[in-house]
């Protein structure tokens, strides 16, 4: 998969945008808050219908506008795709692929398979659970339609059946509706934890195996699944629970409250690892998300890295730019020191200064060398 170019009409900062890629290195370079990242936040967008930043719709779309566009142009195979969002604040998001609208996300995601990695993912080790849930559920997402729709009727029933049980407080006689939440959520919940069984029994060799090249042999790094509830015993065990959530007025049972854990050894890497330790499984689960996705879906997925090289030290700086070879990949950069001084090959370079975009030269140990062109 190949992104080819991108359109942005009011999306962020940018007024207008027109932007053509290369198929191999794309490094977008500036100082902070110029509007990098929104470009790469708008090619998520077209992937997964959604922002990264977990912001909604509304907040997309340039101040004091009412609406914004996004249009890219893909390549998957031998077969051109184009990819129309249109983001309204006071409206749903109208998606259409080759001008023919579709009426659910899920018939977008897929076609396009994104590996995101910024300077937040690096706490997917040490943080709280919901961090590691979210990194299995947007990677499963892309891989799995069906996951994204059992995914998203089951935090509608939960969000449900939490509101339902903070009614029951003051309307006891409520109670007695719980069941029907309660069948929906054990059908949802019950394929989701399946899903993510599968997902981490393909995932965790991929992860070890990356672990130990990144950290030279010196860390034997384990995985671990830790399910709140097994997908045999959820439906009962929400029964049984059933007086406390209503005591506490919220739901203590389901996949909502899954883990999995980090081990070299005996040692809890989430608990007792040093920094490097943490931020080098975080290292390797995402380049796993480039190995699985070549496996399972015999494609080759976008790299985004959004500002992380600087998080890392030149020896996994090195080792994430040998991996990527062969994919199309974008970097967002403060500075281009970093490719300077390492062997690394540039495709695009571009400077991107308060929403406007100019494309330039490869670097030189002197910075850039010559403008070619402004796509904005």
């Amino acid at each position: 998969m190949i992104i080819q170019s991108l359109e942005l009409a009011n999306f962020r900062n940018y007024e207008s945008l027109e932007m053509e890629f290369s198929p191999g290195t794309n490094i977008l370079y500036g100082e902070n808050a110029q509007g990098k990242t929104n470009i790469l936040e708008a090619l998520y967008m077209i992937s997964t219908t959604r922002s990264h930043r977990g912001v909604r719709d509304r907040d997309l779309v340039r101040f004091g506008q009412e609406e914004a566009h996004i249009r890219a142009e893909l390549l998957k195979g031998d077969i051109d795709y184009r990819v129309d969002m249109h983001l309204r604040k006071m409206k749903s998001k109208g998606i259409a692929i080759n001008g023919q609208r579709i009426r659910k996300a899920a018939e977008l995601v897929g076609l396009l398979h994104i590996v995101f990695f910024s300077p937040e993912d690096l706490g997917i080790v040490k943080n709280g659970p919901s961090e590691r849930r979210r990194f299995m559920d947007l990677e499963l997402c892309q891989l799995d339609a069906s996951y994204l729709h059992d995914l998203n009727q089951y935090n509608r029933t939960l969000e449900q059946r939490n509101r339902l049980l903070k009614d029951i407080g003051q309307f006891p006689q409520l109670a007695d509706t719980l069941d029907v939440w309660d069948g929906q959520l054990a059908e949802y919940g019950t394929r989701i934890i399946r899903r993510r069984e599968d997902f981490l029994s393909q995932l965790i060799p991929v992860v070890e195996e990356i672990h130990g090249k990144l950290s030279g042999g010196r860390e034997d790094l384990r995985l671990k699944y830790e399910p709140n509830v097994s997908a045999e015993d959820f439906a009962d065990k929400l029964r049984r629970s059933r007086e406390r959530d209503i005591a506490m007025r919220m739901t203590f049972t389901g996949p909502h409250r899954d883990d999995f854990s980090f081990f070299d050894g005996e040692i809890d890497l989430r608990r007792f690892g040093s920094q490097g330790q943490q931020r080098t499984c975080a290292l390797s689960l995402k380049l796993s998300e480039i190995e699985l996705v070549r496996e399972l879906i015999g494609d080759r997925p976008v790299l985004m890295l959004d500002d992380v090289l600087s998080e890392l030290d030149s020896g996994r700086q090195n080792y994430l730019l040998d991996t990527i070879g062969g994919i199309q990949t974008f970097i967002t950069c403060t500075g281009l020191d970093e490719f300077v001084d390492h062997r690394f090959s540039i495709d695009r370079l571009y400077r991107i200064e308060n929403g406007r975009v100019a494309m330039s030269n490869t670097p030189s140990a002197d910075g850039v060398t010559s403008v070619d062109g402004v796509t904005s």
